[in-house]
C-alpha cells in the first residue's frame, strides 16, 4: 500500500472515531419560535432544492469523503449505491490520489460505474492546476467540482503544504474554464464573510461554508504526526452556524450551501432557515455505511423525509426558500460572536414578521 492509500485509510479510522466521540454542536444551540397555529397541511410540503443548477429532490447530498485505496474503494460502492436509490447528489473525496497514482483511479470511478446516471462532483484541492481540475472531472466523469480549501489541515499535516498563495488565482482560473459547474467549500473550519467575498471576486457562485462541528482534519492530522503536536489548533475555526450567519448578508450574491456538524433531519432545516440552500453530510453517512450497510441507510433517508416533512409543516413553511422567514433564536455565545462581527441576530427572532 502506497503512503497515499494508508492516509486515506488513516483518515477514514480516525474519523469514524470522532463521531463516535462527537460532543455538542452550534446546531444545538439554535432554535425556532414555536407558532402554534401553522395553517398548513403536510401535503403542500416540498423539500425541492437545487445544488450546482441540478435539481434535488432533498434538499441534502452526500458530501466529499473518501477514495484512493481499497477500503475508500468499498466505501465509495456503498455511498453509490445509497445515492443511486435515493437521487441524492454524491461528491468524491479528493481525487488527488488518483491523479498522482492513476492505478488508484478505479476507487473513484466506482461511484459512476454504480451510480451511471447520478449527478457526481469530483473533489480538489485549491492548490491543484486547472489541467488536474479537468482530469478530475474525467475520471469521474462528474457534473460538477468541489474545489476544497483547507490551510490548517495541511499545515498540521506532516505532508502537507506550505505555499497557498496561487489557491486564489488557481480558483478563478478552474471557475472561469473547467466547463463544469464548481462549488468551493471549507474542511471543517468554516468561512468568514471575507472569505466569501474573496471567493465571489473571482467568480464564485456556490460555496460551502463547511464549518467545525463535524470531522475535525486538524485533530485528524495532528493524531498522524509522529514529531511535535499541533493540539491548539484542534480548535481553529467557526462552527457552520456561525458561517452561515457570517454570509447572510451575501445570500443574493452567491448560494450558499452548509455542512459540518449535520447529523440529523433537524439540523439540515436549521441550516436551511439560517441561509443555506442545501446541506451536505458526510460524517454522518460514513458512519451510516460502516455501521448499517447501504440498504439501513436507504430506509434511514426515507425517514429523514418525513421528519422534515414534519418540521417544516410545524414551522407552517411549503418550500426550503421559506424556510429563511422563521424565527429563529439563538443562544448566548452566538449572540456573542455577532455583536463582535457586527450581524444582526435580532433580526432573526422576528423574521416572520417581515413578511
Amino acid at each position: 500500500m502506497n503512503i497515499d492509500s494508508n492516509r486515506k485509510d488513516e483518515h477514514v479510522d480516525l474519523a469514524e472515531r470522532q463521531y463516535q466521540a462527537a460532543s455538542q454542536s452550534d446546531f444545538q444551540k439554535v432554535r425556532f419560535v414555536h407558532h402554534s397555529l401553522p395553517q398548513i397541511k403536510t401535503a403542500d410540503i416540498s423539500l425541492a432544492s437545487n445544488l450546482l443548477g441540478y435539481p434535488m429532490e432533498l434538499p441534502f447530498y452526500i458530501n466529499g469523503m473518501t477514495g484512493g485505496s481499497e477500503k475508500t474503494k468499498t466505501i465509495n460502492a456503498n455511498l453509490a449505491e445509497v445515492a443511486k436509490a435515493t437521487g441524492l447528489i454524491m461528491a468524491s473525496g479528493s481525487v488527488s490520489a488518483a491523479i498522482k497514482h492513476p492505478e488508484l483511479a478505479d476507487t473513484f470511478k466506482v461511484i459512476r460505474q454504480v451510480n451511471p446516471n447520478g449527478i457526481v462532483l469530483a473533489n480538489l484541492g485549491a492548490h491543484h492546476t486547472l489541467e488536474n481540475a479537468k482530469r478530475a472531472v474525467h475520471i469521474l466523469e462528474a457534473n460538477g467540482l468541489q474545489i476544497h480549501i483547507n490551510a490548517p489541515q495541511e499545515l498540521v499535516m506532516p505532508e502537507g503544504d506550505r505555499d497557498f498563495s496561487m489557491w486564489l488565482k488557481q480558483i478563478e482560473r478552474i471557475v472561469a474554464k473547467v466547463g463544469v459547474p464548481v462549488m468551493v467549500k471549507e474542511v471543517g473550519f468554516g468561512m468568514s464573510r471575507e472569505t466569501m467575498e474573496q471567493l465571489i471576486s473571482v467568480g464564485v457562485q456556490w460555496i460551502d461554508v463547511s464549518g467545525r462541528g463535524g470531522t475535525n482534519f486538524a485533530a485528524i492530522e495532528n493524531a498522524r504526526r509522529t514529531t511535535f503536536s499541533y493540539d491548539d489548533l484542534e480548535n481553529w475555526g467557526q462552527s457552520t452556524v456561525l458561517s452561515l450567519l457570517e454570509g447572510e448578508e451575501l445570500n443574493d450574491r452567491v448560494h450558499l450551501l452548509a455542512s459540518g456538524g449535520v447529523k440529523s433531519p433537524y439540523d439540515i432545516v436549521k441550516a436551511l432557515a439560517l441561509g443555506a440552500e442545501a446541506v451536505g453530510l458526510s460524517g454522518q453517512f460514513l458512519h451510516m455505511v460502516l455501521e448499517e450497510g447501504p440498504e439501513k441507510t436507504i430506509e434511514t433517508i426515507a425517514s429523514w423525509k418525513e421528519k422534515m416533512t414534519s418540521i417544516m409543516t410545524l414551522l407552517g413553511k411549503k418550500s426550503v426558500a421559506e424556510l429563511k422567514q422563521t424565527d429563529v433564536i439563538f443562544q448566548r455565545d452566538i449572540i456573542d460572536w455577532c455583536e463582535m462581527r457586527g450581524i444582526d441576530y435580532r433580526r432573526f427572532g422576528i423574521r416572520s414578521s417581515e413578511y
